[in-house]
């Protein structure tokens, strides 16, 4: 029997939908309705301080007018903070996370330290943490209310076959097939990453790869910049026992100047155009220009 495809997109409410992301949106929309399948919308709020209702109500007005219509009801990050917590301290009695207390600054001298005035080695969440509250424990006290950092080193020695993905992508130096994700990379280069941040109560990476097991979603796309995510999402799937997705990064929509749109670039929010009088088919020939 064949698997249905299932796809979602998954914006923050902290701002107006730029053109990047309503081309993302229409690569999800599009691989499932050729496949027969779902395509869901996901509001992404753990960041309680920003996010707003008024722009997740402009995010469905905006996907409505482009033509997208999303299948079954919403998802809010917001909702399923038990999940989260759950998972966190599923992880906590195994021994495979520990509470930091360092700040950023903290992060930045102590990773510079072994050579005055070198550049730390930057991973996917920036510079890569080089250990200062790294300690081992059996998880039998409470899980604490602090930032929580994933024991890279431990979380590798648990698993007992090599980390892998499917990738459907073909952007950068992006190759389609099954990925082997090198456990080398993933200390050196990755690192103890965060889990919970110590103001939300969780990380982008843990929800997303527990918001896409509890949507079942079968094709995850999005942005060529997220490809080097994607082996600790991978390994959090194979700790906390949840399926693997197919991935499909795809390419990202710049400005005249090359540099990726961001939330701050409001002069290609979709609500924009919306008020100038463009078409919808203007601003597919714009992402597709």
């Amino acid at each position: 029997m064949k698997t249905k495809v299932i796809t979602r997109f998954a914006p923050s409410p902290t701002g107006p939908l730029h053109l990047g992301h309503a081309f993302a949106a229409t690569v999800a929309h599009d691989m499932a309705r050729a496949a027969g399948g779902d395509f869901l919308l996901r509001i992404e709020d753990i960041d309680q301080t920003r996010a707003r209702p008024e722009w997740e109500a402009l995010i469905k007005e905006d996907l409505l007018w482009l033509g997208l219509r999303w299948d079954g009801p919403i998802m809010r990050q917001s909702d399923r903070m038990p999940a989260y917590s759950a998972a966190l301290r599923g992880l906590w009695a195994r021994g495979l996370i520990y509470d930091c207390h360092c700040s950023r600054r903290d992060i930045l001298d102590a990773a510079a330290a072994p050579q005055e005035g070198a550049t730390p080695p930057i991973g996917p969440d920036g510079p890569v943490y080089p250990g200062t509250c790294r300690r081992d424990h059996d998880g039998a006290a409470p899980l604490p209310q602090q930032a929580l950092r994933l024991n890279m080193a431990r979380a590798l020695q648990t698993l007992s076959n090599p980390l892998t993905f499917t990738e459907t992508g073909t952007v950068r130096n992006i190759q389609s097939g099954l990925q082997h994700i090198d456990t080398e990379y993933l200390l050196d280069s990755v690192g103890d990453v965060v889990l919970a941040r110590r103001d939300m109560g969780t990380s982008y990476h843990l929800s997303v790869v527990l918001d896409d097991a509890a949507q079942q979603i079968t094709h995850v796309t999005r942005g060529a910049d997220l490809f080097e995510a994607t082996p600790i999402h991978v390994l959090l799937q194979r700790l906390l026992g949840l399926p693997t997705p197919i991935y499909h990064h795809h390419r990202l929509i710049r400005d005249d100047r090359g540099k990726r749109l961001a939330k701050r670039d409001d002069a290609r929010a979709i609500a924009t155009y919306r008020a100038e009088g463009k078409t919808p088919d203007q601003v597919w020939q714009m992402i597709n220009t």
